[in-house]
């Protein structure tokens, strides 16, 4: 059985267990990170010299990093489903994976690290505000993107839907003001519909 090594509610580790949901793939979960340490262990940086989450193991196949990790599942259990069998449209699907990791996540975890993670003495406002104003900017390119379109790479969701999902729902949930953004609000509410979703994504920030 595919081994998941992570706590549910890292964005990183939801990434991959919302991709289990959506192919029905059985997993057995291994609480890890944070409070519940592991990581820092001999035997978890033996699979993961990083420590850091999620590790998952398939079969003896041990792979961590977490866009990696969707796009293995979703090559091998929905080929030409989650993932595109296309090569372009899996180029296309890639590209914006690698900007979730590259970009949109990277101007949030400022403002995601400052408000739910640092006591409120101890937030730096001006940094936290400059994130939450890059973020918005980087939405908004979705959020053009996702003008024709009812998920980011066609009709039907697929892998890039669930990594930038799983950050959009870092981005509504976070006390803060936010751009109207249409496009990308109906697709996070098309998104918030799916099973796998509800089930993986929408948990309280910690």
């Amino acid at each position: 059985m595919l081994k998941i090594w992570g706590r549910a509610n890292s964005i990183n580790v939801q990434k991959v267990l919302w991709c289990c949901a959506e192919l029905g793939l059985d997993f057995e979960r291994i609480d890890a990170g944070m409070q519940f340490g592991v990581v820092d262990q001999p035997a978890y940086k033996a699979l993961n010299p990083n420590g850091r989450v999620p590790t998952i193991e398939d079969n003896g196949f041990v792979l961590w990093e977490s866009n990696a990790i969707v796009r293995y599942l979703a090559a091998k259990h929905g080929l030409g489903t989650l993932c595109p069998s296309d090569p372009q449209a899996r180029a296309d699907a890639d590209r914006w994976m690698d900007w979730q990791a590259t970009n949109l996540w990277q101007s949030l975890i400022p403002a995601f690290w400052g408000l739910v993670r640092t006591a409120p003495e101890q937030r730096d406002q001006v940094a936290i505000q400059a994130s939450v104003d890059q973020t918005g900017a980087f939405a908004g390119i979705l959020d053009a993107h996702l003008a024709d379109k009812d998920f980011v790479t066609g009709d039907t969701l697929m892998m890039a839907d669930i990594v930038l999902g799983v950050t959009a729902n870092r981005w509504y949930t976070l006390p803060i003001e936010r751009p109207d953004l249409t496009n990308l609000a109906t697709w996070y509410d098309r998104l918030s519909e799916r099973q796998g979703f509800r089930d993986h994504v929408l948990q309280p920030l910690t």
